[in-house]
């Protein structure tokens, strides 16, 4: 299902900020490599990404599904001047081409790149993260929903990436496993007292959520 107007999506492009050059590298080089080039945040969710970091300032940020290093580079943007960004990815070889990013970025001090299973190395991160992103494993979105939610500050804010998993939410039988996983963490959260939500329709659907005091 076609859920993004390509027309739309080009003019969206056209008058939100800049991408950095090295941004646009990683843009040019992940379509051009990878086997799977559009699980990449790109431009627009980019500079959403980018913004939501620099209006909360965190001090910790965690994300988890690195990919090739877009999406935490535009979160990093926002961190505070001793802050860390701590980024999980599970393939050695994404893992490997993030770091070479990385390591062409000024945040290169401030990104640890984590290489293995997040449900695995989760727990040994003992941080209070100001601000996650999701964008992994469809069927572990709740396992890693709840292995953060007690980490996350007062006010901290989970960003949950695919939640519309390609339009296959919102059939009336949805058949695909990583659309039913979607639809079930989807309403996992909408029942969670502990937070507030808003489901964002832009690119692949994003869900912004916001721990309570």
């Amino acid at each position: 299902m076609d859920l993004i107007n390509e027309l739309a999506e080009n003019y969206a492009t056209v008058y939100s900020s800049p991408e950095s050059e090295l941004l646009q590298r990683i843009n040019r080089e992940t379509y051009a490599t990878h086997a799977q080039p559009h699980m990449l945040s790109g431009h627009v969710q980019g500079r959403i990404l980018s913004l939501f970091s620099k209006m909360k300032q965190p001090k910790y940020i965690l994300e988890i599904g690195t990919f090739t290093g877009y999406s935490a580079l535009c979160l990093a943007e926002g961190l505070q001047v001793d802050g860390e960004l701590h980024t999980i990815e599970l393939r050695e070889e994404d893992a490997l081409f993030s770091q070479k990013n990385f390591d062409r970025s000024i945040y290169k001090n401030k990104i640890h790149l984590h290489n293995g299973n997040a449900l695995e190395i989760l727990p040994t991160l003992n941080y209070k993260w100001d601000l996650v992103f999701i964008d992994a494993d469809k069927n572990n979105y709740i396992n890693y929903y709840e292995l953060v939610i007690n980490k996350l500050n007062d006010n901290g804010i989970i960003l949950a990436d695919n939640v519309l998993f390609h339009g296959q939410v919102l059939e009336e039988k949805i058949k695909g496993k990583n659309a039913v996983a979607m639809d079930a963490f989807n309403k996992h959260v909408a029942g969670d007292e502990r937070t507030e939500q808003v489901m964002l329709t832009v690119r692949d659907g994003l869900l912004l959520i916001k721990k309570k005091k």
